[in-house]
Protein backbone atom coordinates (compact mmCIF):
# COMPACT_ATOMS: atom_id res chain seq x y z
CA UNK A 1 0.00 0.00 0.00
CA UNK A 2 1.43 3.36 -1.06
CA UNK A 3 0.78 6.24 1.34
CA UNK A 4 2.14 9.75 1.41
CA UNK A 5 4.21 11.17 4.26
CA UNK A 6 1.44 13.21 5.96
CA UNK A 7 -0.95 10.26 5.89
CA UNK A 8 1.70 7.97 7.36
CA UNK A 9 2.55 10.43 10.14
CA UNK A 10 -1.11 11.04 10.96
CA UNK A 11 -1.69 7.30 11.15
CA UNK A 12 1.15 6.93 13.66
CA UNK A 13 -0.19 9.83 15.72
CA UNK A 14 -3.59 8.19 15.70
CA UNK A 15 -2.05 4.98 17.03
CA UNK A 16 -0.59 6.87 19.99
CA UNK A 17 -4.12 7.68 21.17
CA UNK A 18 -4.69 3.97 21.87
CA UNK A 19 -5.10 2.95 25.49
CA UNK A 20 -2.73 -0.04 25.19
CA UNK A 21 0.93 0.62 25.97
CA UNK A 22 1.97 -2.00 23.40
CA UNK A 23 0.33 -0.15 20.50
CA UNK A 24 1.59 3.26 21.67
CA UNK A 25 5.17 2.10 22.29
CA UNK A 26 5.42 0.42 18.90
CA UNK A 27 4.05 3.53 17.19
CA UNK A 28 6.72 5.64 18.91
CA UNK A 29 9.49 3.23 17.89
CA UNK A 30 8.25 3.26 14.30
CA UNK A 31 8.20 7.05 14.31
CA UNK A 32 11.74 7.22 15.68
CA UNK A 33 12.96 4.71 13.11
CA UNK A 34 11.46 6.76 10.27
CA UNK A 35 13.02 9.94 11.66
CA UNK A 36 16.44 8.27 11.63
CA UNK A 37 16.37 6.23 8.42
CA UNK A 38 13.37 7.47 6.49
CA UNK A 39 13.01 10.30 4.05
CA UNK A 40 13.77 13.75 5.44
CA UNK A 41 10.29 14.87 4.47
CA UNK A 42 8.96 12.80 7.35
CA UNK A 43 10.76 14.79 10.06
CA UNK A 44 9.99 17.98 8.16
CA UNK A 45 6.30 17.19 8.38
CA UNK A 46 6.58 16.41 12.09
CA UNK A 47 8.35 19.73 12.67
CA UNK A 48 5.62 21.59 10.79
CA UNK A 49 2.76 20.12 12.82
CA UNK A 50 1.03 22.31 15.37
CA UNK A 51 0.78 19.47 17.87
CA UNK A 52 3.10 16.55 18.50
CA UNK A 53 2.83 13.60 20.86
CA UNK A 54 0.64 14.49 23.82
CA UNK A 55 1.51 11.63 26.15
CA UNK A 56 2.61 13.43 29.30
CA UNK A 57 -0.30 11.91 31.23
CA UNK A 58 -0.41 8.52 29.52
CA UNK A 59 -1.14 5.59 31.85
CA UNK A 60 -2.22 2.07 30.95
CA UNK A 61 -4.06 0.58 33.94
CA UNK A 62 -5.41 -2.46 32.16
CA UNK A 63 -2.18 -4.36 31.48
CA UNK A 64 0.11 -6.14 33.89
CA UNK A 65 3.14 -4.01 32.96
CA UNK A 66 1.08 -0.94 32.19
CA UNK A 67 2.41 1.28 34.99
CA UNK A 68 6.09 0.59 34.33
CA UNK A 69 5.84 0.82 30.55
CA UNK A 70 3.76 3.99 30.70
CA UNK A 71 6.69 5.76 32.40
CA UNK A 72 9.00 4.92 29.50
CA UNK A 73 6.35 5.97 27.00
CA UNK A 74 6.13 9.43 28.56
CA UNK A 75 9.92 9.83 28.53
CA UNK A 76 10.29 8.49 25.01
CA UNK A 77 7.57 10.72 23.57
CA UNK A 78 9.21 13.74 25.19
CA UNK A 79 12.47 13.01 23.40
CA UNK A 80 10.75 12.59 20.03
CA UNK A 81 8.99 15.91 20.55
CA UNK A 82 12.34 17.58 21.32
CA UNK A 83 13.91 16.02 18.25
CA UNK A 84 11.14 17.38 16.02
CA UNK A 85 11.28 20.76 17.77
CA UNK A 86 15.04 20.99 17.20
CA UNK A 87 14.51 20.44 13.50
CA UNK A 88 11.86 23.14 13.50
CA UNK A 89 14.25 25.66 15.09
CA UNK A 90 17.44 25.03 13.09
CA UNK A 91 16.12 23.15 10.02
CA UNK A 92 18.72 20.41 10.45
CA UNK A 93 18.97 17.04 12.17
CA UNK A 94 21.95 17.12 14.54
CA UNK A 95 22.44 13.38 14.21
CA UNK A 96 22.90 13.64 10.43
CA UNK A 97 24.93 16.83 10.03
CA UNK A 98 28.46 16.86 8.69
CA UNK A 99 31.12 16.42 11.36
CA UNK A 100 34.86 17.01 11.46
CA UNK A 101 37.18 20.02 11.24
CA UNK A 102 35.18 21.40 8.32
CA UNK A 103 31.85 20.27 9.79
CA UNK A 104 28.82 22.41 10.50
CA UNK A 105 29.44 22.96 14.21
CA UNK A 106 33.18 23.67 13.83
CA UNK A 107 32.64 26.34 11.18
CA UNK A 108 29.59 28.03 12.72
CA UNK A 109 29.88 31.71 13.67
CA UNK A 110 29.68 32.90 17.27
CA UNK A 111 26.15 34.29 17.30
CA UNK A 112 24.60 31.24 15.70
CA UNK A 113 26.72 28.93 17.84
CA UNK A 114 25.50 30.47 21.10
CA UNK A 115 21.90 29.97 19.96
CA UNK A 116 22.34 26.44 18.59
CA UNK A 117 24.14 24.76 21.49
CA UNK A 118 21.22 25.21 23.97
CA UNK A 119 18.95 23.44 21.47
CA UNK A 120 21.31 20.48 21.39
CA UNK A 121 21.41 20.54 25.18
CA UNK A 122 17.64 20.30 25.47
CA UNK A 123 17.49 17.37 23.03
CA UNK A 124 20.31 15.58 24.85
CA UNK A 125 18.58 16.14 28.21
CA UNK A 126 15.39 14.55 26.90
CA UNK A 127 17.39 11.59 25.59
CA UNK A 128 19.27 11.00 28.85
CA UNK A 129 16.02 11.15 30.82
CA UNK A 130 14.99 7.77 29.39
CA UNK A 131 16.93 6.17 32.26
CA UNK A 132 16.72 2.45 31.54
CA UNK A 133 18.74 0.07 33.69
CA UNK A 134 20.30 -3.18 32.41
CA UNK A 135 17.55 -5.34 33.94
CA UNK A 136 14.84 -3.42 32.07
CA UNK A 137 16.65 -3.90 28.75
CA UNK A 138 15.60 -7.55 28.81
CA UNK A 139 12.20 -6.32 27.66
CA UNK A 140 12.20 -6.43 23.86
CA UNK A 141 10.21 -3.23 23.39
CA UNK A 142 12.37 -1.20 25.79
CA UNK A 143 15.52 -2.63 24.25
CA UNK A 144 14.42 -1.62 20.73
CA UNK A 145 13.79 1.95 21.88
CA UNK A 146 17.06 2.05 23.82
CA UNK A 147 19.08 0.96 20.78
CA UNK A 148 17.69 3.84 18.73
CA UNK A 149 18.34 6.26 21.57
CA UNK A 150 21.90 4.98 21.97
CA UNK A 151 22.67 5.60 18.29
CA UNK A 152 21.21 9.08 18.55
CA UNK A 153 23.23 9.81 21.69
CA UNK A 154 26.54 8.99 19.96
CA UNK A 155 25.84 11.22 16.98
CA UNK A 156 24.20 13.97 19.02
CA UNK A 157 27.04 14.25 21.52
CA UNK A 158 29.59 14.24 18.68
CA UNK A 159 27.92 17.36 17.25
CA UNK A 160 27.59 18.84 20.76
CA UNK A 161 31.29 18.25 21.47
CA UNK A 162 32.39 19.89 18.23
CA UNK A 163 30.22 22.91 18.98
CA UNK A 164 31.83 23.28 22.44
CA UNK A 165 35.32 23.05 20.92
CA UNK A 166 34.41 25.82 18.49
CA UNK A 167 33.00 27.81 21.39
CA UNK A 168 36.19 27.51 23.45
CA UNK A 169 38.41 28.49 20.55
CA UNK A 170 36.41 31.71 20.14
CA UNK A 171 35.78 32.40 23.82
CA UNK A 172 38.61 34.84 24.50
CA UNK A 173 37.59 36.92 21.47
CA UNK A 174 33.92 37.26 22.45
CA UNK A 175 32.10 40.17 23.95
CA UNK A 176 31.06 40.20 27.58
CA UNK A 177 27.47 38.99 27.04
CA UNK A 178 28.63 36.27 24.70
CA UNK A 179 31.30 35.14 27.16
CA UNK A 180 28.68 34.92 29.88
CA UNK A 181 26.44 32.71 27.73
CA UNK A 182 29.38 30.63 26.58
CA UNK A 183 30.55 30.04 30.15
CA UNK A 184 27.06 28.88 31.14
CA UNK A 185 26.98 26.55 28.11
CA UNK A 186 30.34 25.07 29.04
CA UNK A 187 29.30 24.40 32.65
CA UNK A 188 26.17 22.60 31.42
CA UNK A 189 28.35 20.67 28.99
CA UNK A 190 30.47 19.33 31.85
CA UNK A 191 27.34 18.24 33.72
CA UNK A 192 25.97 16.46 30.66
CA UNK A 193 29.24 14.65 30.12
CA UNK A 194 28.80 13.12 33.57
CA UNK A 195 25.23 12.06 32.79
CA UNK A 196 26.26 10.66 29.42
CA UNK A 197 28.99 8.55 31.01
CA UNK A 198 26.32 7.01 33.28
CA UNK A 199 24.13 6.39 30.24
CA UNK A 200 27.00 4.67 28.43
CA UNK A 201 27.61 2.37 31.38
CA UNK A 202 24.23 0.83 30.69
CA UNK A 203 25.24 0.38 27.05
CA UNK A 204 28.78 -0.81 27.74
CA UNK A 205 27.92 -4.13 26.09
CA UNK A 206 27.39 -2.23 22.83
CA UNK A 207 30.52 -0.11 22.59
CA UNK A 208 33.69 0.86 24.42
CA UNK A 209 33.59 4.66 24.39
CA UNK A 210 35.56 6.85 26.73
CA UNK A 211 35.02 10.46 27.76
CA UNK A 212 38.03 12.64 28.47
CA UNK A 213 37.21 15.52 30.78
CA UNK A 214 38.77 18.88 30.07
CA UNK A 215 41.25 20.05 32.73
CA UNK A 216 39.69 21.93 35.63
CA UNK A 217 42.14 24.77 35.08
CA UNK A 218 40.25 25.66 31.91
CA UNK A 219 37.09 26.50 33.85
CA UNK A 220 39.10 28.76 36.12
CA UNK A 221 40.63 30.51 33.14
CA UNK A 222 37.20 31.07 31.58
CA UNK A 223 35.77 32.48 34.79
CA UNK A 224 38.75 34.80 35.31
CA UNK A 225 38.43 36.12 31.78
CA UNK A 226 34.73 36.88 32.27
CA UNK A 227 35.46 38.58 35.60
CA UNK A 228 38.06 40.77 33.96
CA UNK A 229 35.55 41.80 31.29
CA UNK A 230 33.07 42.72 34.03
CA UNK A 231 35.69 44.89 35.75
CA UNK A 232 36.29 42.70 38.75
CA UNK A 233 39.73 42.46 40.26
CA UNK A 234 40.96 38.90 39.79
CA UNK A 235 44.27 37.27 39.16
CA UNK A 236 44.26 36.65 35.43
CA UNK A 237 46.48 34.01 33.88
CA UNK A 238 49.19 34.97 31.49
CA UNK A 239 48.65 34.62 27.77
CA UNK A 240 50.98 31.62 27.52
CA UNK A 241 49.34 29.76 30.39
CA UNK A 242 45.90 30.52 29.00
CA UNK A 243 46.85 29.32 25.54
CA UNK A 244 48.41 26.16 26.96
CA UNK A 245 45.32 25.40 29.06
CA UNK A 246 43.02 25.99 26.11
CA UNK A 247 45.14 23.78 23.87
CA UNK A 248 45.04 20.91 26.36
CA UNK A 249 41.28 21.22 26.75
CA UNK A 250 40.68 21.29 23.01
CA UNK A 251 42.95 18.27 22.56
CA UNK A 252 41.05 16.28 25.19
CA UNK A 253 37.68 17.14 23.70
CA UNK A 254 38.95 16.40 20.20
CA UNK A 255 40.02 12.92 21.26
CA UNK A 256 36.59 12.38 22.73
CA UNK A 257 35.00 13.59 19.52
CA UNK A 258 37.18 11.29 17.42
CA UNK A 259 36.18 8.37 19.61
CA UNK A 260 32.49 9.14 19.15
CA UNK A 261 32.86 9.81 15.43
CA UNK A 262 34.67 6.51 14.82
CA UNK A 263 32.04 4.67 16.84
CA UNK A 264 29.31 6.35 14.81
CA UNK A 265 31.08 5.40 11.58
CA UNK A 266 31.37 1.78 12.68
CA UNK A 267 27.68 1.73 13.53
CA UNK A 268 26.84 3.20 10.14
CA UNK A 269 28.91 0.57 8.34
CA UNK A 270 27.36 -2.18 10.44
CA UNK A 271 23.88 -0.92 9.67
CA UNK A 272 24.67 -0.76 5.95
CA UNK A 273 26.01 -4.32 6.01
CA UNK A 274 22.97 -5.50 7.93
CA UNK A 275 20.65 -3.75 5.48
CA UNK A 276 22.44 -5.41 2.53
CA UNK A 277 22.16 -8.82 4.14
CA UNK A 278 18.46 -8.32 4.82
CA UNK A 279 17.93 -7.20 1.23
CA UNK A 280 19.73 -10.27 -0.12
CA UNK A 281 17.65 -12.50 2.14
CA UNK A 282 14.44 -10.91 0.83
CA UNK A 283 15.57 -11.35 -2.79
CA UNK A 284 16.43 -15.00 -2.18
CA UNK A 285 13.05 -15.57 -0.55
CA UNK A 286 11.27 -14.00 -3.51
CA UNK A 287 13.33 -16.11 -5.92
CA UNK A 288 12.48 -19.30 -4.06
CA UNK A 289 8.80 -18.35 -4.00
CA UNK A 290 8.86 -17.69 -7.75
CA UNK A 291 10.47 -21.06 -8.45
CA UNK A 292 7.92 -22.75 -6.23
CA UNK A 293 5.05 -21.13 -8.13
CA UNK A 294 6.55 -22.26 -11.44
CA UNK A 295 6.95 -25.83 -10.19
CA UNK A 296 3.33 -25.86 -9.00
CA UNK A 297 2.06 -24.66 -12.38
CA UNK A 298 4.20 -27.13 -14.38
CA UNK A 299 3.27 -30.89 -14.45
CA UNK A 300 5.64 -33.03 -12.45
CA UNK A 301 6.32 -35.36 -15.42
CA UNK A 302 6.90 -34.58 -19.06
CA UNK A 303 4.77 -36.07 -21.89
CA UNK A 304 7.59 -38.39 -22.98
CA UNK A 305 7.87 -39.75 -19.45
CA UNK A 306 4.13 -40.27 -19.29
CA UNK A 307 4.20 -42.19 -22.59
CA UNK A 308 7.06 -44.32 -21.31
CA UNK A 309 5.09 -45.03 -18.17
CA UNK A 310 2.08 -46.16 -20.19
CA UNK A 311 4.27 -48.48 -22.26
CA UNK A 312 5.79 -49.96 -19.14
CA UNK A 313 2.37 -50.48 -17.60
CA UNK A 314 1.19 -52.25 -20.77
CA UNK A 315 4.25 -54.47 -20.73
CA UNK A 316 3.65 -55.30 -17.09
CA UNK A 317 0.10 -56.28 -17.93
CA UNK A 318 1.32 -58.60 -20.66
CA UNK A 319 3.78 -60.21 -18.22
CA UNK A 320 0.96 -60.99 -15.83
CA UNK A 321 -0.75 -63.14 -18.44
CA UNK A 322 2.35 -64.71 -19.97
CA UNK A 323 4.10 -65.47 -16.64
CA UNK A 324 7.45 -64.55 -18.17
CA UNK A 325 10.01 -62.32 -16.54
CA UNK A 326 12.03 -60.13 -18.83
CA UNK A 327 15.61 -59.20 -17.87
CA UNK A 328 16.32 -55.58 -17.08
CA UNK A 329 17.04 -53.56 -20.16
CA UNK A 330 20.50 -52.06 -20.34
CA UNK A 331 19.59 -49.60 -23.08
CA UNK A 332 16.75 -47.93 -21.21
CA UNK A 333 15.48 -44.53 -22.11
CA UNK A 334 17.05 -41.62 -20.19
CA UNK A 335 15.06 -40.11 -17.34
CA UNK A 336 13.68 -36.86 -18.63
CA UNK A 337 12.16 -35.73 -15.31
CA UNK A 338 15.02 -33.42 -14.51
CA UNK A 339 14.83 -29.87 -13.28
CA UNK A 340 15.37 -28.58 -16.81
CA UNK A 341 12.33 -30.44 -18.13
CA UNK A 342 10.21 -29.83 -15.05
CA UNK A 343 10.71 -26.09 -15.29
CA UNK A 344 9.46 -26.02 -18.90
CA UNK A 345 5.70 -26.05 -19.55
CA UNK A 346 4.24 -28.94 -21.49
CA UNK A 347 4.36 -28.40 -25.24
CA UNK A 348 0.95 -27.81 -26.75
CA UNK A 349 0.92 -27.33 -30.54
CA UNK A 350 -0.76 -24.18 -31.69
CA UNK A 351 -2.38 -25.90 -34.69
CA UNK A 352 -4.04 -29.25 -34.16
CA UNK A 353 -3.25 -31.66 -36.99
CA UNK A 354 -6.13 -33.80 -38.15
CA UNK A 355 -5.65 -36.93 -40.25
CA UNK A 356 -6.66 -36.70 -43.86
CA UNK A 357 -9.84 -38.63 -44.42
CA UNK A 358 -9.95 -40.91 -47.41
CA UNK A 359 -13.29 -41.32 -49.14
CA UNK A 360 -13.87 -44.51 -50.98
CA UNK A 361 -16.38 -44.43 -53.78
CA UNK A 362 -18.37 -47.20 -55.22
CA UNK A 363 -15.44 -48.24 -57.41
CA UNK A 364 -13.12 -48.76 -54.43
CA UNK A 365 -10.80 -45.96 -55.49
CA UNK A 366 -9.61 -43.69 -52.69
CA UNK A 367 -10.02 -39.94 -53.08
CA UNK A 368 -8.03 -37.58 -50.82
CA UNK A 369 -7.95 -33.85 -50.42
CA UNK A 370 -4.29 -33.69 -51.38
CA UNK A 371 -3.49 -32.71 -55.01
CA UNK A 372 -2.45 -35.60 -57.32
CA UNK A 373 1.16 -35.93 -58.29
CA UNK A 374 0.91 -38.23 -61.38
CA UNK A 375 -1.33 -39.01 -64.32
CA UNK A 376 -2.48 -42.22 -62.69
CA UNK A 377 -3.60 -40.36 -59.58
CA UNK A 378 -5.44 -37.85 -61.78
CA UNK A 379 -7.16 -40.73 -63.56
CA UNK A 380 -8.06 -42.23 -60.20
CA UNK A 381 -9.64 -38.96 -59.09
CA UNK A 382 -11.43 -38.69 -62.37
CA UNK A 383 -12.83 -42.18 -62.14
CA UNK A 384 -13.72 -41.62 -58.51
CA UNK A 385 -15.48 -38.30 -59.01
CA UNK A 386 -17.04 -38.15 -62.54
CA UNK A 387 -16.84 -41.58 -64.16
CA UNK A 388 -20.35 -42.46 -62.99
CA UNK A 389 -21.84 -39.87 -65.33
CA UNK A 390 -20.01 -41.16 -68.35
CA UNK A 391 -20.77 -44.72 -67.35
CA UNK A 392 -24.47 -44.00 -67.51
CA UNK A 393 -24.01 -42.26 -70.87
CA UNK A 394 -22.05 -45.26 -72.12
CA UNK A 395 -24.78 -47.67 -71.00
CA UNK A 396 -27.39 -45.45 -72.60
CA UNK A 397 -25.51 -45.63 -75.88
CA UNK A 398 -25.28 -49.43 -75.66
CA UNK A 399 -28.97 -49.74 -74.89
CA UNK A 400 -29.69 -47.58 -77.89
CA UNK A 401 -27.43 -49.78 -80.02
CA UNK A 402 -29.14 -52.97 -78.82
CA UNK A 403 -32.55 -51.48 -79.50
CA UNK A 404 -31.54 -50.43 -82.99
CA UNK A 405 -29.93 -53.89 -83.52
CA UNK A 406 -33.20 -55.59 -82.66
CA UNK A 407 -35.37 -53.19 -84.64
CA UNK A 408 -33.27 -52.79 -87.75
CA UNK A 409 -30.12 -54.82 -88.09
CA UNK A 410 -27.40 -52.61 -89.55
CA UNK A 411 -23.70 -52.75 -88.58
CA UNK A 412 -23.11 -49.06 -89.26
CA UNK A 413 -25.72 -47.96 -86.70
CA UNK A 414 -24.19 -50.20 -83.98
CA UNK A 415 -20.70 -48.86 -84.68
CA UNK A 416 -22.02 -45.30 -84.48
CA UNK A 417 -23.48 -45.89 -80.99
CA UNK A 418 -20.24 -47.42 -79.77
CA UNK A 419 -18.21 -44.47 -81.09
CA UNK A 420 -20.56 -41.97 -79.42
CA UNK A 421 -20.26 -43.67 -76.01
CA UNK A 422 -16.46 -43.95 -76.33
CA UNK A 423 -16.29 -40.31 -77.38
CA UNK A 424 -18.04 -39.26 -74.18
CA UNK A 425 -15.42 -41.11 -72.16
CA UNK A 426 -12.48 -39.54 -74.07
CA UNK A 427 -13.97 -36.06 -73.79
CA UNK A 428 -14.33 -36.46 -70.00
CA UNK A 429 -10.75 -37.67 -69.64
CA UNK A 430 -9.45 -34.77 -71.71
CA UNK A 431 -11.40 -32.16 -69.75
CA UNK A 432 -10.25 -33.58 -66.40
CA UNK A 433 -6.61 -33.64 -67.35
Amino acid sequence: MNVNVPQLADTLFERTTNSSWVVVFKALITTHHLMMYGNERFIQYLASRNTLFNLNNFLDKGALQGYDMSTFIRRYSRYLNEKALSYRLVAVDFTKMKRGIDGVMRTMNTEKLVKTLPIIQNQLDALLDFQANPNELTNGVINAAFMLLFKDSIRLFAAYNEGVINLLEKYFDMKKNQCKDALDIYKKFLYRMTKLSEFLKVAEFLTCLFLLQAPSSLLEALEQHLASLEGKKTKELSADNRANTLSNAVSSLSNTGMSFSSSSSRMDEKEKQQALEEEQARLQALKNQHLKEISMQTPSTSPSTQSMGSVNNHTAGMDLFTNTTSPPSTNSMPNLTSDLFDLQPAFVPAVQCTPISTVSNAWGVGCSTCPPDSVLERLGMFFGESLMLFFFLHLLAHFAALWLWTVCYHPFIHLLCVCVSGGWVLIGIFLHL
